[in-house]
């Protein structure tokens, strides 16, 4: 099966029962509330809480000794599954959204980052002044039918801050740094870029090239339209826009393209995230146009406010980003008249507001987000206080699928392995990659 028609499978199928959600004014938890795969069940090991018969497994812990020699780094956060030669492995890479000058106890490399010698330069994006950035990826080849871990290793290194990202049709992840810091200082480069990881089952870093064409801002997560090769890019900031990258060559981002903004069909510079007067209703669908930017790499952060005075549209906090079967579905995390989030769907030329919850009973600022191959959407919380995935079923109700009994903690990365067995989700701030394994098909209700 060639990559596209993979990519397709993996992620095109997950939207069977997605395309049927009911586009609802999700508010009122007595309302929309669902029994889901029943209560969850306090954790004795006080780690995560899930419905009975469901089971997890922690697979990946800071500080871990990888296959490399490395340490795994801490605070991992976006990430996304591809299919292995083995069909009972799945290769699983994940990003680690390390800030600037963190402790070396947060890195790859060891005490007072002893290990870095032993790194080749060129394959260090930002060695730094003094200590280098710890920020990049890890890849991980997981069994599903042993729940065995198989190995795992640094694949990108010498960035900050990698968020989200998306994985591609053509066999690689994105990774995106959620920062614009400058050179200077503590930094040898810029940093606010995308870049590109070779998805390999054998131990590899990679060479990190920034894919500036693709813009400098605080980058979120990225969604590829497989037919196309357009990437999709949200923008973490309380006035961001939505992009879009059309690149010179399809699957060869690095030779360049142009960069776009979305705005609506007359209703210039609509600010969508509904904070202040009702401006867009849940379900309402909306002509959209593209607004080629200029200056796309330039230090000043001023994109979003340039694309803006075009007449883009702004959103609140843009975070998770996922392609399912003809769609693009987007979070802005404090959308909406409480701000506790929004999810957006992009199809074809319209874009229509998916649902607004304004309830943290229900969704509590969602961050990343996925689809399950049973059509349910699977939201990680980012908010306050205690922490959930919830899930959105295809008629428009919402349950907790799991709650983090260890912090208050977000979740982050949620992301189906291929075959529809195993949730894969991250723990950030408690540095744990979980395996959530269970009846899936048991939804009650």
């Amino acid at each position: 099966m060639n990559s596209r028609r993979r990519f397709l499978h993996n992620s095109g199928s997950f939207a069977i029962g997605v395309m049927g959600l009911q586009a609802l004014s999700l508010s009122g938890k007595a309302n929309q509330s669902h029994p889901g795969y029943g209560k969850l069940i306090r954790d004795p090991q006080g780690v995560l809480d899930l419905p009975k018969n469901f089971d997890y497994k922690i697979i990946g812990k800071t500080g871990d000794i990888m296959s490399d020699e490395l340490l795994l780094p801490g605070k991992p956060d976006g990430m996304a599954t591809f299919r292995a030669t083995n069909p009972e492995e799945v290769i699983l890479v994940r990003n680690h959204e390390i800030d600037p000058g963190a402790s070396s106890k947060e890195g790859p490399f060891g005490k007072r980052n002893s290990k870095l010698k032993d790194i080749q330069e060129d394959l260090i994006y930002d060695k730094g002044k003094s200590t280098p950035c710890l920020g990049g990826t890890t890849t991980a080849v997981y069994n599903v039918k042993t729940q065995e871990m198989v190995r795992q290793f640094l694949s990108l290194t010498g960035t900050v801050r990698n968020c989200a990202g998306g994985p591609t049709p053509w066999g690689t992840w994105i990774t995106c740094e959620e920062t614009i810091v400058r050179a200077g200082g503590q930094f040898r480069q810029d940093h606010g870029w995308c870049f590109e990881v070779p998805v390999t089952e054998t131990p590899k870093l990679n060479q990190p090239i920034p894919l500036k064409a693709m813009g400098r801002f605080n980058h979120e997560a990225v969604a590829v339209e497989p037919d196309s090769g357009e990437v999709f890019l949200t923008e973490d900031r309380h006035e961001s826009l939505l992009y879009k990258f059309v690149a010179k060559e399809t699957g060869n981002l690095s030779k360049g393209g142009k960069l776009f903004a979305l705005a609506v069909v007359n209703s210039p510079s609509l600010d969508t995230r509904n904070w202040k007067s009702q401006k867009v209703h849940v379900g309402q669908e909306m002509e959209l146009e593209w607004i080629e930017m200029d200056e796309v790499d330039s230090p000043k952060d001023d994109l979003r406010f340039r694309g803006f005075q075009k007449g883009a549209a702004c959103f609140a906090r843009g975070e998770g980003m996922w392609y399912s079967d003809g769609s693009i579905y987007f979070a802005c995390t404090n959308g909406g008249k409480k701000q506790n989030g929004q999810i957006w769907q992009i199809s074809g030329n319209k874009l229509k507001l998916f649902s607004e919850p304004n309830d943290s009973d229900l969704v509590d600022n969602c961050d990343n987000i996925t689809v399950a191959p049973w059509g349910d959407l699977v939201l990680c919380e980012d908010g306050g206080g205690e922490q959930y995935l919830d899930v959105i079923t295809p008629s428009g109700k919402i349950f907790k699928l799991a709650k983090n009994a260890k912090s208050s903690g977000e979740f982050a990365g949620a992301t189906f392995s291929p075959d529809g067995s195993t949730l894969f989700v991250n723990m950030q701030h408690d540095g744990l990659t979980l395996a959530i394994t269970g009846p899936w098909e048991a939804k009650l209700g």
